[in-house]
């Protein structure tokens, strides 16, 4: 007859549920499998598929039961170190909406939204133009099954125990936010250097020739010239992308380090 004890039973108990809070933080998370739109039970299922085929490979999990309360804050911790390792490869395509923020600012199309379901606001156009051009980069670049890979090495880097966080992790996370500015400026800035030179010359020809309506005629030849210049950008932009996406590979296992630093 087959029996077992409490304590085989919560150990099976952990070696799920705590890698399961860590794959579900992420899918939270994290674009692609963070969207809105797909269903939340899809998402439960496929983190607990994942967690059932990785569990047997993963370490000695810490010797407290589940259902206390020191178990309950390792399940807490767990799903924390997922989101955050999720918004790490997040702020890749923050910084791409931000770039098209910019570039429809220019060009007079900063009007120009819609809600869109997975910010839960208004976006621009452009921005979610740029947005799903990133998308299917990163599904190009099979960036979703190397994100996938760079949260299961973080159970070697950052084993499941009930030690706290250390703040590199949070400084690390914290600095790399700042990429959602410098990236986008940084993506945006040809397009927006050239739309600002043709409202200086629009400026001068106002000046010299004042009973031209520049307002009436300025407003077409900005979006004109935007969209000719759009098409010449976003070919371009595929080499800068891959190093973006790559860099946010790169931050989410230093994320991961970083909370694993062990403090004096």
């Amino acid at each position: 007859m087959f029996s077992f004890t409490i304590d085989q039973l919560y150990g099976w108990m952990a070696a799920f549920l705590w890698p399961f809070f860590r794959l579900l933080g992420l899918f939270a998370s994290a674009p692609l499998f963070g969207e809105s739109t797909i269903p939340k039970r899809v998402k439960i299922a496929l983190a607990a598929a994942l967690t059932v085929a990785v569990a047997p490979a993963l370490g000695p999990m810490p010797d407290i039961p589940p259902a206390s309360y020191a178990g309950l804050g390792i399940a807490v911790q767990q799903t924390l170190i997922g989101i955050m390792l999720g918004l790490t490869m997040r702020v890749v395509f923050a910084a791409v909406q931000t770039a098209g923020e910019y570039i429809g600012l220019q060009m007079g199309l900063s009007f120009a939204s819609f809600f869109d379901p997975s910010t839960g606001g208004n976006t621009a156009v452009l921005s979610r133009m740029l947005n799903l051009i990133a998308m299917l980069l990163f599904l190009a670049l099979d960036g979703h099954l190397l994100m996938l890979q760079g949260l299961l090495h973080s159970f070697e880097t950052l084993p499941i125990s009930d030690a706290p966080l250390h703040v590199a992790g949070w400084g690390l996370l914290n600095q790399w936010g700042g990429q959602v500015i410098i990236s986008g400026l940084l993506m945006a800035l040809p397009l927006m250097t050239a739309l600002m030179t043709i409202n200086l010359c629009m400026a001068i020809l106002n000046r010299t020739a004042p009973q031209m309506s520049v307002f009436a005629v300025g407003f077409p030849i900005s979006l004109i010239a935007g969209m000719i210049m759009l098409t010449v950008m976003i070919p371009q932009t595929s080499g800068f992308l891959e190093r973006l996406i790559a860099a946010g590979l790169e931050t989410m296992e230093g994320v991961a380090a970083g909370f694993a630093v062990q403090g004096p």
